[in-house]
């Protein structure tokens, strides 16, 4: 967390990062919200890959269709408001 939180708040373009665990699960990921594809498509400051010992089992890539947020940057982002 230390490490991680600092080095994506300063991501070009990205706009949320949510890290997420299932301890019981041994799961972890992550939700990211970018700017735009471009954006998504850079190189990121992480070594969870490192620290767990293995990739992901699945990434997925979604357009966001709409979202609602108290904060001014994630308020009314999305395809349907494009």
């Amino acid at each position: 967390r230390d490490e991680a939180v600092d080095a994506f708040a300063a991501v070009a373009g990205i706009l949320f990062k949510a890290w997420i665990s299932d301890a019981g699960g041994e799961r972890w990921g992550a939700i990211y919200v970018f700017e735009s594809a471009a954006a998504a498509d850079q190189p990121l400051p992480s070594r969870a890959r490192e620290l767990i010992g293995k990739d992901p089992d699945v990434i997925e890539i979604f357009d966001l269709e709409a979202s609602v947020s108290v904060a001014d940057q994630l308020a009314r982002l999305g395809l349907a408001f494009g």
